[in-house]
């Protein structure tokens, strides 16, 4: 790694795999022989198609989505999707079930509102999304349309560790900050959509994994960009989709796929999680904002003994190479973000840091 890198533990977006930085460049201004950048090229072109068309079928493969789901490349963010899950789910019964375990699906929530009737399933707010509700006390409807939750709360450090069991209701899943970081029974559900801008790619391209029978029910004032009908029938390209963001997932997906697929990837982030929370529960001075039970391994929220001491932390720290480091104004503290391309070896020499830190304060 060049010096001028730093270990940067942002949120979102976040760092990418060294490797396909280095190809990106590489590539950037004459694409396999084709004399243009990928930036360039006409999303209909045979060159894109084919980057467009592979890209869709290594996800298909590493994610191990069944045939009867359909993989869409969207814009708008997972906020976008807040309003088009209602929008395209909700009209069966009008009624849905949430759970808010922190800040985005309260957004979603309250989104959803404007569609039908919304039923708080379970919320973890009255101790400030420390923890995530276990199955028993989940309120489930029967009749809900769909029931919804996000997989893992990048704010809190939090992260579901079971997928609710609803009966026959379909189960809608945000999984924008740990999308590729488990395997998952993709069969389970009946949407799963995530931003790429955590784990999977630059910002601007969106994922949503869609059962086909959930789609074609959407609401008569469903805008045409916000149905998943359509962009099903015309294979994500309507319009322009994110081509660059398209591309880039492609070659985060080669090297997910030389670490082993999803599947050894799990392991990898579980060690780097594994390595920070033990650390932080053996320090003096530090203290993990999430229940144990709940923590989330894609993001570690920890706080010292004061205000005064996590900025002199984060000074310190950017000052060593480890930056955005700084928590959540929601949560205060520190939140160490250790997504898929956060090398082991930043995890290692973060764990040094604090360690170091402990000691002499």
């Amino acid at each position: 790694m060049g010096t001028e890198r730093v270990y940067n533990f942002s949120a979102g977006p976040s760092m990418l795999p060294f490797e396909v930085l280095e190809r990106a460049g590489a590539e950037i201004t004459n694409y396999q022989g084709s004399g243009m950048s990928v930036m360039e090229m006409s999303h209909r072109s045979k060159v894109f198609d084919k980057i467009f068309q592979d890209t869709k079928a290594n996800f298909i493969r590493l994610f191990h989505v069944p045939d009867n789901y359909k993989v869409l490349f969207l814009q708008g963010g997972a906020s976008g999707q807040f309003s088009m899950v209602p929008l395209n789910l909700i009209g069966k019964t009008g009624k849905a079930d949430y759970a808010v375990t922190g800040n985005f699906a309260s957004i979603a929530y309250k989104e959803a509102k404007k569609y039908g009737t919304i039923s708080l399933a379970a919320s973890s707010e009255d101790k400030n999304h420390t923890y995530i509700p276990q199955q028993n006390q989940l309120k489930l409807d029967s009749e809900a349309s769909y029931f919804y939750y996000c997989a893992n709360n990048t704010i809190y450090g939090t992260e579901w560790q079971y997928v609710p069991d609803t009966g026959d209701v379909p189960i809608v899943c945000d999984m924008s900050s740990n999308f590729l970081s488990r395997p998952v029974d993709v069969s389970k559900y009946g949407v799963i959509f995530g931003g790429a801008q955590k784990n999977l790619a630059p910002a601007g391209l969106t994922i949503a994994i869609v059962r086909e029978d959930l789609a074609g029910h959407e609401l008569p004032y469903t805008p045409l960009m916000m149905n998943y009908k359509t962009m099903i029938d015309k294979d994500s390209m309507y319009n322009t989709p994110p081509c660059w963001c398209i591309y880039m997932l492609g070659l985060v997906l080669e090297w997910l796929d030389s670490k082993g697929g999803v599947e050894g990837m799990e392991k990898i982030k579980h060690d780097k999680a594994a390595l920070l929370y033990d650390v932080l529960d053996n320090s003096k001075l530090f203290t993990c904002a999430a229940e144990k039970a709940s923590r989330s391994d894609m993001n570690v929220t920890f706080r010292s003994v004061s205000e005064e001491l996590d900025a002199k932390f984060v000074k310190e720290a950017t000052a060593a190479g480890f930056t955005n480091l700084k928590g959540h104004r929601n949560v205060g503290g520190m939140r160490a973000s250790i997504y898929n391309a956060m090398p082991v070896e930043g995890v290692e020499k973060l764990a040094d840091f604090i360690r170091a830190f402990d000691k002499a304060n």
